[in-house]
């Protein structure tokens, strides 16, 4: 009978250690830093967001359910207060404020980051310099063949490639890039930005379009592994592209406005309690989630960057 008590003290011990151990109890009550959200987030910004996620969760007893879909989509799902936060490539627009504040909502716009659209290529393709123009003249349909920018290309048509329809990347295209001409309705759509990669990855005539946040996080493996599978062409904003001129959508360059497509990211936040979704935008907003933007490649939006000159 004694040993039979000794079991039990050390079996609820045991039991009692490991849930000491084990991840933090996720509180019911929602506060800045505890309970339960669904958020929607672009696509596109998928692994940086994670990242946060991840930080967050390991700091607070909190859990924050990620709906990673198009931009589209995530504005809807905020109307119909189906999320309370969500992350897009744009503010709402006046008539999307004037829907919320019918409602008697005031949702606010966080700025978190500077992302970049990045331009890919397949590995073997020759031409990976380009200016603006040409991009735009691709992009309404003016230019149809890689030889119509690049004399003697033996590639044939340009295969241009986006993620998705609904995407924002397509609306930074037609809003920044095509600006006063429509976009070409021959061009092709995915799901995921993933995707793109990959069938660029498997086709030398084609031209993607993807946000820098897929492959811009040196310490990210995957990343790795995409940018070895295609080239990131350089860009200029002279009417004569050259390697001099032209740049990749590097950190840097993003800061210093040398690559021409870049567009803020933002955490559109409806809370009226102030609670959770709230919490979790002041800490990405916080100098440690600023840190993990730093790193994921992307430009911060509150932190200073550092450049160092080297001299020749």
């Amino acid at each position: 009978m004694k040993n039979f008590h000794i079991l039990i003290v050390l079996l609820l011990s045991i039991a009692f250690l490991s849930s000491c151990g084990g991840k933090k109890e996720v509180k019911n009550e929602n506060t800045t830093t505890s309970g339960y959200i669904k958020i929607a987030v672009d696509q596109t910004m998928q692994k940086v967001i994670q990242n946060e996620i991840d930080v967050f969760e390991g700091l607070y007893p909190a859990k924050i359910e990620p709906v990673y879909t198009t931009e589209t989509e995530a504005i809807e799902l905020l109307k119909k207060d189906s999320v309370r936060l969500i992350v897009t490539a744009r503010k709402l627009t006046e008539g999307e404020m004037i829907f919320f504040e019918e409602k008697k909502f005031q949702p606010k716009n966080v700025r978190i980051a500077i992302d970049g659209i990045a331009l890919i290529i397949h590995p073997q393709n020759p031409d990976s310099i380009i200016n603006v123009e040409n991009v735009k003249k691709i992009l309404t349909g003016e230019y149809t063949k890689w030889s119509e920018i690049y004399p003697g290309s033996k590639l044939g048509k340009i295969q241009v490639v986006f993620d998705n329809t609904k995407s924002s990347t397509v609306r930074y295209a037609i809003d920044s890039i095509c600006r006063d001409k429509p976009i070409s309705q021959n061009l092709s759509a995915l799901e995921l930005n993933e995707e793109v990669v990959d069938y660029v990855s498997k086709s030398p005539a084609a031209l993607g379009f993807i946000g820098v946040n897929l492959i811009s996080d040196d310490a990210d493996t995957t990343a790795i592994d995409f940018t070895k599978k295609i080239q990131v062409m350089r860009v200029s904003r002279e009417d004569k592209a050259d390697r001099y001129n032209s740049v990749q959508p590097y950190q840097y360059y993003i800061y210093t406005h040398q690559y021409p497509f870049v567009r803020d990211i933002y955490f559109i936040v409806n809370d009226p309690r102030g609670e959770l979704p709230r919490g979790f935008s002041r800490f990405v907003a916080s100098d440690k989630g600023q840190r993990i933007i730093k790193r994921s490649g992307l430009l911060p939006s509150t932190m200073p960057i550092s450049t160092v000159h080297i001299k020749d």
